[in-house]
């Protein structure tokens, strides 16, 4: 995918033309042309708060509220002590962690009207039930669940689980607190943690005659590639892949973007091998492009649900990104956390540190070092 991403890239030479009576150009083939850099540059709630009901948009009171919030609060920016651990972080989201100021929706959400997710299904609760019982038995031996925390609710304080080094019975998403191997940690901590959609970074369009190339810069270097393939049909339902398959046409102005056949190991959500996606792209102005997308899945939620954004374009110079993810490239983290593990077992063999099933290495609570 990425091969025919870097294609598109090095031959592809867009001709424009007016589009009659509209905002906008055509491409060469008679598309409406969605080229460019596209980012949301406003902070919007994923959800609407409940008692908010149905209203749609925020007021200017509102918005002016949050913003100066926003400002007040140091948050994750917080810096600690000068070279201690908190200094650090707190130096590292300072640079990474961006601000936006609020947006004029109370959600993105905006469809279910309440602006927030449907129900999940009784099979989806009972998974993540039992997802979490395998994380939270990991944790058994710890001071986590010795003083009854948050992330031990449903579990008890004891003696390790015999279970503690089996393989789980699903494919492990999230941290837990066990480090025998890359699938022990999250997708995040693997540098895999972008899935589609995508709500938060950029995204750069490519357009050719019979296909798109979508690239999206999110997550500290954890971007990916899309192609939208606008003719063809979606392979056989045996056939899983990261971002699924995506298969577009063009109705009026708006291109739509239907995608299915996604792997369980890179679910949006708590979605599942199900999952399809229907996205709609449309010119608004010459600066703005409509995105939204409505979400289904069956097993997972009792009905679908629709996201929308209005993305600005971007300047191209100053916005010069790299498209190869770039997480990967000295990720020392995740090396280190396996170093890590493996000190602590010599340690315990060597009778002089405690059992590392008695520490808690995954949320941080009572014991973690």
């Amino acid at each position: 995918m990425l091969i025919a991403f870097v294609t598109i890239l090095g031959v592809l030479h867009l001709s424009t033309v007016s589009m009659n009576g509209q905002t906008g150009q055509l491409t060469a083939w008679g598309h409406p042309n969605l080229e460019g850099i596209w980012l949301d540059v406003y902070a919007t709630p994923f959800e609407r708060t409940p008692e908010l009901g149905n209203r749609e948009f925020t007021t200017p009171e509102e918005r002016a509220a949050r913003d100066q919030a926003l400002r007040n609060s140091a948050g994750r920016d917080r810096r600690g002590p000068a070279g201690s651990p908190q200094d650090v972080s707190g130096a590292y989201n300072a640079v990474y962690t961006s601000v936006k100021p609020t947006g004029p929706r109370t959600s993105l959400v905006v469809d279910p009207p309440n602006g927030r997710i449907p129900s999940l299904t009784k099979e989806a609760r009972r998974a993540n039930e039992n997802k979490r019982a395998w994380r939270v038995m990991l944790m058994r031996n710890t001071p986590t669940c010795e003083q009854g925390a948050a992330a031990c609710e449903g579990g008890h304080y004891g003696t390790p689980s015999v279970r503690r080094f089996s393989v789980p019975p699903f494919y492990n998403t999230l941290r837990m607190n066990r480090h025998d191997g890359p699938e022990d940690q999250s997708l995040g901590d693997r540098c895999m943690l972008g899935t589609t959609p995508d709500f938060n970074g950029f995204r750069r369009i490519t357009q050719g005659e019979d296909s798109l190339s979508i690239g999206y810069d999110t997550g500290q270097g954890q971007g990916y590639q899309r192609i939208v393939y606008l003719n063809g049909n979606h392979p056989s339902s045996r056939v899983h892949l990261r971002h699924g398959d995506s298969r577009g046409s063009w109705q009026g102005n708006t291109l739509v973007v239907e995608t299915t056949n996604f792997s369980q190991k890179f679910p949006f959500r708590g979605s599942s091998t199900n999952l399809k996606l229907t996205e709609r792209y449309s010119r608004i102005d010459a600066e703005t492009l409509s995105y939204e997308v409505t979400v289904e899945d069956r097993t997972v939620w009792t009905a679908p649900w629709t996201v929308r954004q209005e993305l600005k374009r971007q300047n191209e110079q100053q916005n010069r990104i790299y498209y190869e993810p770039r997480c990967h490239e000295g990720n020392y983290g995740l090396a280190a956390m396996f170093i890590g593990a493996r000190l602590r077992e010599e340690e315990f063999s060597a009778g002089r540190g405690p059992d590392p099933f008695s520490l808690d290495t995954t949320t941080g609570g009572g014991g973690a070092r």
